[in-house]
């Protein structure tokens, strides 16, 4: 059970840090607006992390869900379960 509530915080991590890597958030703005003659107001806007830092965090957390993964296929393959037959049954309409 525990290994399974982590697979779920570890995938959904990775899904975050995917998005986040993807959005193109690591560049840097810069506005220059001309107030009067050879006076710019420039305002930047300026990424608070770097890719590296983000594809870092992505990898690690990539790498835990994969050996996770590979412990709970183990687990899959060797441990057998009982179930109720209604478990893995279709829902019926009353």
């Amino acid at each position: 059970a525990e290994a399974l509530l982590r697979h779920k915080e570890l995938n959904i991590k990775v899904n975050t840090l995917t998005t986040i890597k993807s959005a193109q958030v690591f560049e840097t703005i810069i506005d220059r607006i001309k107030v009067t003659d050879g006076v710019d107001q420039i305002t930047a806007k300026v990424p608070k992390l770097t890719a590296s830092q983000v594809t870092h965090e992505l990898d690690w957390h990539s790498r835990q869900l994969r050996r996770l993964d590979s412990a709970i296929q183990n687990c899959n393959w060797t441990t057998e379960i009982q179930l109720d037959p209604e478990v893995m049954g279709d829902y019926v309409t009353p």
